[in-house]
């Protein structure tokens, strides 16, 4: 949207937009950042601000003149941002959430507890993709990625595959440059993690796709050890609570040598094998 488009909407909707918008700045967002997500122009946001400070609150109300596009944000960028911070600062349970790793139904879960706003999981990947935390336009090819055969690790002990259990695909990958599911990649490199201010930085995850499509991630600042990546591995199992088959589709090329002592061999409960170019 340009600040053309802005003026084109409703007087209420305007007014909703100007609020959230300039609330969003007040709390800390930067003016960039905002308005990326609400998809207006720096200057329109700086604009609304600027007034907001010089005449309070009767700057945010337009003079009378259809609707906000979609209502497509049901989350204000703030409230975007203490979500992405709760996910990279540890798993569900330090938010006081029952799951093991984080999945779509708990972070819509966490939006409901904190905001008491109702996301669906369709709506969740729209946030994760925004994010640039999941390329969930990638899945389906990760989904359909092959099993390997006399790949690295099948000779290990205790790391037999086994029959009939869940097959998940893992992959190690970095936050990706933001996708909006209607206008495409987000220009910049803007994130979510410290505020709107820094780009991604040394954000990682781990993450494992069933083949149902669902997501169970696990987010961090910095590179995983062999211990770490390890604790990805039993919450995953603890999350399904029977044995797993893990096929490692994509690892950084700096941390192979992490895999000469990774995984810790679980004989019966997981197989993890290696499906890399």
């Amino acid at each position: 949207m340009t600040s053309g488009d802005a003026r084109s909407l409703s007087a209420d909707a305007l007014e909703a937009l100007r609020r959230r918008a300039v609330a969003a700045v007040e709390a800390g967002v930067t003016r960039a950042e905002v308005a990326r997500l609400f998809g207006v122009s720096r200057k329109t946001v700086g604009a609304w601000v600027a007034e907001y400070r010089r005449r309070g609150d009767d700057a945010l109300r337009p003079r009378r003149r259809g609707r906000r596009p979609g209502e497509q944000f049901a989350l204000s960028a703030a409230q975007q941002a203490r979500v992405v911070r709760a996910i990279v600062a540890g798993p569900p349970e330090a938010c006081g959430l029952p799951q093991r790793l984080w999945t779509r139904q708990a972070i819509a879960e966490l939006v409901r507890r904190e905001f008491g706003i109702l996301i669906s999981s369709p709506t969740v990947s729209q946030y994760l993709a925004r994010w640039g935390l999941v390329e969930e336009r990638r899945l389906p090819q990760v989904r359909r990625g092959r099993v390997p055969s006399g790949r690295p690790g099948e000779a290990r002990p205790g790391n037999d595959w086994i029959v009939g259990a869940e097959v998940l695909r893992l992959t190690w990958t970095r936050p990706h440059t933001p996708v909006d599911s209607r206008r495409g990649p987000v220009s910049g490199r803007q994130n979510l993690l410290t505020g709107f201010r820094d780009h991604f930085g040394d954000v990682n995850l781990l993450l494992a796709l069933s083949h149902r499509g669902v997501v169970f991630l696990q987010a961090q600042r910095g590179a995983f050890d062999a211990r770490q990546a390890d604790e990805f591995l039993t919450r995953l199992t603890d999350q399904f609570g029977r044995g797993l088959n893990v096929i490692v589709c994509e690892w950084p090329a700096q941390h192979d040598d992490m895999l000469r002592e990774w995984p810790r061999p679980r004989p019966g409960l997981l197989s993890v094998r290696f499906a890399l170019d």
